[in-house]
Parts: C-alpha cells; structure tokens; sequence
C-alpha cells in the first residue's frame, strides 16, 4: 500500500523584483504560510489554491491542491478524494495557527478550478475542487471574502498575505504546456497514493 501523498511546505524562496519583496513559488501539492511581509505566487489550471490569513495580524499561507480522481463516491464526505482534500486544507489552517494566527480572525480568498485539463472533463475535476474549497471553508466557518473559480483559463495568483491583497492574472495563451503538464504528473501521483491517519486540528 503506497503512503499518503502529503502537502510539501514550499522550498521555492526568491526575490521578486516586480514586488520589491521575497517570494515564495508553490507547485501542485505544496503550500507556504508567513507572518513576513512577503508575496506567494501559484499558477493554477484545474487545481485550486486557498489563500487563509489572519486579518488582524497579517500572518497568511496559500495551498495549491487537487482532488484526486476515484476514492468513492465524490458526493461522500468520507471519500478518500475528500479526505484528501481536508487533508490539504487542514495543514495550513494548522500550521497558521502554530504561527500566532487565531482562528476566529481567519478569512480565504480561493482561486482556480479551471477547466484546463483536456481528458478531466469527464470528472470535472476543476468544478469539483472549486466546490469543495468552498463547502470546506464555510463547514470550518472561514469566510470567504474573494473568489475566482471555474472558466476555462490558466491564473497566476500572488498573494500578500501581510495586507490580504492578490493579484489574478488569467493564463489566456499559454506559450507551453509547463501548467498542464504539472497538473497531469500531479493527478497522476494523487491517483497511486493513498489517503490515511488523522489530522489534530487546533
């Protein structure tokens, strides 16, 4: 039995000369959270990204996650690909918390869930994911104050968590297929794990 696929705290650190400020790059099953006065930046096809933070002290993280195919029913909220997603969900709010960010003063803002990945359509994995987020963050009463989910287009999300602004940029050519290729790679290695242990929320 193949282990858990699990959230990998992002490593991808750089400075962001647009920005003016350090950044932190997140990929498919990755996720970062800071009190600093930094930016986070994902590019979203299917997948979706919350961004969380504490809107009194500024400390934020963003996730960049897909459900996987199969696990069940999809409609169960026990299924293995909703588990999976909590799963996801569940690391940062946690890790935030860890950091001095307090439950009560967190708020989301959730991008992504396009409809990029051709041969998904089937499953609509993007729309899928799209309502999942959603129907997580308001089970765990984490208001959602922003969202762009769904269409049809690749988004490069930055995040300031520090002020809670993001920039959306939609994808509308895409020079390569570096998006849809780290998606694929991505459900792929989603649909050979396997989703299990308990999480402790805080």
């Amino acid at each position: 039995m193949s282990k858990v696929l699990e959230e990998q705290f992002a490593t991808n650190i750089y400075y962001d000369r647009t920005f003016d400020r350090d950044a932190a790059k997140i990929l498919p099953g990755e996720y970062y959270f800071t009190g600093k006065d930094m930016l986070i930046v994902t590019v979203l096809g299917s997948c979706v990204a919350a961004c969380i933070r504490d809107r009194v002290s500024g400390v934020g993280g963003m996730n960049h996650f897909m459900l996987p195919d199969g696990g069940g029913d999809a409609d169960s909220p026990a299924s293995a690909s909703m588990r999976y997603g909590a799963y996801a969900m569940e690391v940062l709010i946690n890790d935030l918390q860890k950091a001095g960010a307090k439950r009560e003063n967190l708020e989301a803002k959730v991008f992504g869930g396009g409809n990029v990945l051709r041969g998904f359509i089937a499953i609509n994995v993007g729309e899928r994911n799209a309502q999942f987020v959603r129907d997580y963050l308001r089970a765990e009463n984490i208001r959602i104050i922003a969202e762009d989910l769904n269409d049809i287009h690749p988004r490069k999300v930055y995040f300031f968590p520090r002020t809670g602004k993001v920039l959306v940029k939609k994808l509308k050519q895409l020079n390569n297929n570096t998006v849809v290729n780290r998606e694929q790679d991505y459900a792929t290695r989603l649909h050979s794990s396997t989703v299990s242990g308990e999480i402790e929320l805080f």
